[in-house]
C-alpha cells in the first residue's frame, strides 16, 4: 500500500525521520530519568539539610541559653569571688589591728621592764626584771623579803617595795600579782598549817606593804603557789633557796586590754560602713 501511496525513497526518508524521532524521545526519556532521579536526590539532600538546619538552630538555640545560663553562673561566681575576697580583707585588716594592739601591749611592757630595771636597779643577782609570756615579772629572792619560815618582810624588802610601787603607781591601767613560791620543806612551826598556808601568808604582807606604799588595793592580787610550781628541783639546798622566791608580776588588766582590741574592731567597722 506504501508503496502505492509514496515512492520509495519518500519512505526511506519517512522510515529516517522516524528513527530520529525516536532516537529524540529515547535520549529525552534518558534525560527525564536522569533529572527525575537528580530531584529526588536533590530532594533527599535537602530534606537532610533542612533536618541539619533544624538540628543547628536546636544547638545554637541551646547554646544561646547554655551561655545565658554561663552568665549568670559567671556574674554568681564572680560575686561570689569578690564577697570572698572583700572578707579576706577585713579578716586581714582585723588580723592586723590585733598585731597592732598586741604590739602596742609589748612596746607598753618594754617600757615598763626599762622603768622597774632604772627604779630597782639589777646589781642585785638575787632580783630578776623580765617579761616572760607577755608579762612583765620582778622576781626576788625570799632571803632579801622574808626571815626562814616567816611571812614577816623585811626592812629591806621595804626599799626594794618602795621603788615596785612607784612604778605600780605609774601605771594605774595595769595590775600587779604578788605570788609566793616555797620550797619542798614541809611547814612544821606550827602557827600555819602548811606550804600553801606559808606561800598564801607572804604573799598577803607583800600586799599589805605595797598597799602602805599607796598602791591602789583594786590594783593588787595575792597569789600562793606553795612548792607546786618549782625553777629546779627540790633536791640540793642551793636549790630549794632558787625555789623560794616571790615574783611581782605587772600585767594590764585583762578586760582593759580586750576593750583596746574591740575599739579597734569597732573602728574598722565604722570604717567599712
Amino acid at each position: 500500500m506504501l508503496s502505492s501511496c509514496v515512492s520509495k525513497k519518500e519512505y526511506a526518508a519517512l522510515e529516517a525521520k522516524q528513527k530520529e524521532t525516536q532516537d529524540l524521545l529515547n535520549t529525552a526519556t534518558v534525560k527525564l530519568n536522569t533529572c527525575l532521579e537528580e530531584r529526588a536526590s536533590a530532594m533527599a539532600r535537602a530534606t537532610a539539610l533542612e533536618d541539619q538546619i533544624n538540628d543547628l538552630r536546636k544547638s545554637n538555640e541551646n547554646l544561646i541559653q547554655s551561655n545565658k545560663d554561663l552568665t549568670m553562673l559567671t556574674a554568681k561566681g564572680a560575686e561570689n569571688i569578690e564577697k570572698t575576697l572583700e572578707s579576706l580583707r577585713e579578716k586581714d585588716l582585723k588580723i592586723t589591728r590585733l598585731q597592732d594592739a598586741v604590739t602596742k601591749k609589748d612596746s607598753v611592757m618594754l617600757a615598763l621592764v626599762t622603768s622597774l630595771k632604772k627604779e630597782v636597779g639589777i646589781s642585785d643577782p638575787d632580783i630578776e626584771i623580765n617579761v616572760e609570756k607577755g608579762v612583765v615579772f620582778i622576781s626576788i629572792a625570799d632571803k632579801l623579803l622574808f626571815k626562814s619560815g616567816s611571812y614577816t618582810v623585811t626592812s629591806r624588802a621595804q626599799d626594794i617595795l618602795a621603788k615596785v610601787a612607784k612604778v605600780i603607781n605609774s601605771k594605774p591601767n595595769f595590775e600587779a600579782m604578788v605570788e609566793a613560791h616555797t620550797d619542798n620543806v614541809p611547814y612544821q612551826k606550827g602557827l600555819l598549817l602548811d606550804n600553801w598556808d606559808l606561800s598564801v601568808k607572804r604573799a598577803t604582807s607583800v600586799v599589805r606593804v605595797l598597799e602602805d606604799l599607796k598602791v591602789n588595793p583594786a590594783q593588787l592580787i595575792a597569789s600562793g603557789r606553795s612548792y607546786h610550781v618549782p625553777l629546779v628541783a627540790n633536791d640540793t639546798a642551793e636549790n630549794r633557796s632558787k625555789n623560794r622566791r616571790t615574783r611581782i608580776v605587772v600585767l594590764p588588766k585583762i578586760d582593759e586590754f580586750y576593750e583596746m582590741i574591740e575599739n579597734e574592731m569597732k573602728s574598722l567597722a565604722e570604717g567599712g560602713n
